[in-house]
C-alpha cells in the first residue's frame, strides 16, 4: 500500500484541447477585418481546422519531442562516403508536413493569400516554432526567383505546393519542394557585401561553380537554396540545388550543426562549397537587389513568429492565473497580477494587430501599400521582436516556479524569443534600414504618415505622439546614433494608430496611456490603476 502524505490540489490543468485560432479574439478579428467578404467563411474554416490541431494534445507532444530530440548530422555513411545528411525526429516531419499542407508556403498566387497564410503561420507557430524556418524561407524565396522568369516558372509551383516530400531527390521528381538560404559568412555577418564565396562562370549561360563557405545555413535538407557569392561583376544571387537534375548530389558539405540557445528542433548548419553547381538568379552584381523581396518577407515572418510567441506566452499566463489560487483568491482577480496580465495582453494585441495589417498590405499590393511596407516592415521587425523576450520572461514569472520547469513549456518559449530579433538582420540593421528608406524613398514616409494619420483626432495622446515624431523626423542631426529611438517611436505610433481605429476602447486607452502618454513604468505591470484592466485581461483569456 502506497504511503499518502498529502493530496495535490491547486494545480492548473494544462492548456490543451482548444482551438488556438478561435480562442484568439485579436487574430480572429483581424482576419475578419482584412478578408475579402466572399473569402471569409473559407478562411475561417481553414484556420479553425489548423487551430484545433495546434491546440491538441497530440500536436503539442509533437512539438515537445521535436525539441527534445534535435537533428543529428551524418557527414559520411558507414563506408566513408560523404553524404551530408541531417536526420530529424519523425515529429519534425509531422509538423512540417502539416504546415505545408495547410498552405503556409502558398501566399503569392491565391486570393487573400498573404492574410490567410500569415494567420495560419501565427496559429501554427504556437505548436512549435523551429520547423517554420524552412516554411518561411520557402515562402520568401518566391519574389527573389521572379527576377528570372524561367526559374520562377520551374520552381514556384513546387514551392507553393501543399505536398511535403522529404528526402534528397531531384526536385523535378517531387510533388513539392522547400527552400533555404545562405547569405552570411564568418567575416561579415549581416554585412553580406563582405562575402568572399566566389562564383566562376561555366560554359552554359547562367551556370556557375561556387567555392566558399556559409556560416549560417538553416534547414540544410531543403531541396534548394538561395545564396550570395561574388561573380566577376560583383555580389550576385544564386540558386543551389541539393540534388542535380541527373540525380547526383551537388557539393554541399555540412561541417557542423550549430548548438543554439533555442530553435533546437531546426538544424542550422555551416556549409562549404567546392565547385558547387549553381544557377544565377537575376543580374550579376545585383544580388542584394534580387533578394530584397525575400528579405522583406522573412522580416514579416519574424514579426509574425514573435506575435505567436507573445500570444502563447500570454495565453499560458492568463490560463494559469485563472485556475491558480493564492492569498485567498484566484490570481486573476488580484489587482497587481491583473495589471501584469493586462500589460502583457496589450503588448501581444499590438503585435498581432500590426503583423496582420502588414500581411494584408501584401494582398492589396498597390503602389501606396508597397511604399508603406518599405518603412513599416523594418520598423515592426525592430520593435516587435525586441519586445518578445521581456514579455516571455514576465509571462514565465506569472507561473512562478512552475514556469521555470521544462514541463510547463515556458522555458522553450523564452529560449525561442530572442531568435526573431537576430534573424534576417538584428536591431541595428533594421534601424539603419529605416533611415535608408527615409533618406532615399520619400514616398515611404508619406505612406507611413498617411496610415498613422487615419486615427488622428481620436486620442490626444496619440496626437501628441504623432506631433513628437514629426518633430524628430525634421531634425536629422545625429540621426544614426538615435536611430533606435526614432524607430521605436515610429513603431509605437503605428501600433497606437491601429489600436485606436480597431481595438476595443479599453485596449486603445490603456495602450495610449502607457506607451504613448508616458504613464508607464520600466517593467510590465505598471499600467495606470484607473484603467479597465479586467476587460483587457478577459479579452486575452484563451477560451474558444
Amino acid at each position: 500500500m502506497a504511503a499518502s502524505t498529502h493530496t495535490v490540489t491547486n494545480q492548473v490543468p494544462p492548456l490543451v484541447g482548444y482551438d488556438v485560432f478561435r480562442a484568439d479574439r485579436v487574430l480572429a478579428e483581424a482576419v475578419e477585418r482584412h478578408s475579402a467578404p466572399g473569402l471569409l467563411d473559407g478562411t475561417r474554416a481553414e484556420l479553425t481546422a489548423l487551430g484545433g490541431a495546434a491546440g491538441s494534445a497530440e500536436v503539442q507532444e509533437w512539438g515537445v519531442r521535436a525539441n527534445e530530440n534535435p537533428p543529428v548530422l551524418r557527414t559520411h555513411d558507414r563506408y566513408g562516403n560523404r553524404i551530408d545528411e541531417v536526420d530529424f525526429h519523425p515529429d519534425w516531419h509531422q509538423l512540417l508536413g502539416r504546415a505545408v499542407s495547410a498552405g503556409l508556403t502558398d501566399a503569392w498566387g491565391r486570393p487573400d493569400g498573404h492574410l490567410r497564410r500569415a494567420a495560419g503561420f501565427l496559429v501554427w507557430s504556437q505548436a512549435e516554432a523551429g520547423h517554420l524556418c524552412p516554411v518561411s524561407m520557402t515562402h520568401a524565396a518566391v519574389p527573389a526567383l521572379r527576377a528570372d522568369p524561367a526559374l520562377a516558372a520551374e520552381w514556384e509551383p513546387r514551392l507553393t505546393s501543399h505536398a511535403y516530400e522529404p528526402g534528397l531527390r531531384p526536385a523535378a521528381e517531387k510533388g513539392g519542394a522547400l527552400f533555404g538560404m545562405g547569405m552570411t559568412e564568418k567575416q561579415g555577418g549581416s554585412d553580406v557585401r563582405a562575402n568572399t564565396t566566389a562564383a566562376r562562370p561555366l560554359d552554359a549561360s547562367g551556370e556557375y561553380a561556387l567555392t566558399g563557405h556559409k556560416w549560417f545555413c538553416s534547414a540544410p535538407m531543403c531541396d534548394g537554396f538561395l545564396v550570395l557569392a561574388q561573380a566577376p561583376d560583383g555580389l550576385t544571387c544564386f540558386l543551389v540545388p541539393r540534388v542535380l537534375a541527373d540525380g547526383t548530389r551537388n557539393v554541399f558539405r555540412l561541417q557542423r550543426l550549430k548548438d543554439k540557445l533555442g530553435n533546437r528542433s531546426n538544424a542550422s548548419s555551416e556549409v562549404e562549397f567546392d565547385g558547387t553547381w549553381a544557377r544565377r538568379v537575376g543580374e550579376e552584381g545585383r544580388g542584394v537587389r534580387t533578394i530584397i523581396g525575400m528579405v522583406a518577407a522573412t522580416r514579416l515572418d519574424c514579426v509574425l513568429g514573435t506575435a505567436a510567441l507573445m500570444r502563447q506566452s500570454v495565453a499560458q499566463a492568463v490560463h494559469h492565473a485563472t485556475y491558480r489560487s493564492a492569498f485567498g483568491g484566484e490570481l486573476i482577480d488580484k489587482p497587481l497580477m491583473r495589471n501584469v496580465l493586462a500589460d502583457l495582453a496589450l503588448e501581444s494585441e499590438a503585435a498581432t494587430t500590426l503583423a496582420m495589417r502588414l500581411a494584408a498590405a501584401y494582398d492589396t499590393d498597390t503602389e501606396e501599400e508597397r511604399a508603406f511596407l518599405r518603412l513599416a516592415v523594418p520598423a515592426a521587425k525592430y520593435w516587435v521582436t525586441k519586445r518578445g523576450t521581456p514579455l516571455a520572461a514576465e509571462a514565465l514569472e506569472c507561473l512562478g516556479g512552475n514556469g521555470y520547469v521544462e514541463e510547463s513549456g515556458m522555458p522553450r518559449l523564452l529560449r525561442e524569443s530572442p531568435l526573431n530579433s537576430i534573424w534576417e538582420g538584428s536591431g541595428n540593421v533594421q534601424a539603419l534600414d529605416v533611415l535608408r528608406a527615409l533618406q532615399r524613398e520619400p514616398a515611404a514616409l508619406n505612406a507611413f504618415l498617411q496610415e498613422v494619420g487615419k486615427a488622428r483626432g481620436a486620442d490626444h495622446r496619440l496626437d501628441g505622439a504623432i506631433k513628437g515624431l514629426l518633430t524628430e523626423l525634421a531634425d536629422l542631426a545625429g540621426i544614426e546614433a538615435r536611430a533606435r529611438r526614432l524607430v521605436e517611436r515610429m513603431a509605437l505610433v503605428l501600433q497606437g494608430s491601429l489600436l485606436v481605429r480597431w481595438a476595443p476602447p479599453e485596449v486603445a486607452d490603456a495602450f495610449c496611456a502607457s506607451r504613448l502618454g508616458g504613464d508607464w513604468g520600466a517593467a510590465f505591470g505598471t499600467l495606470p490603476h484607473t484603467l479597465d484592466l479586467a476587460s483587457v485581461v478577459e479579452r486575452a483569456r484563451p477560451v474558444a
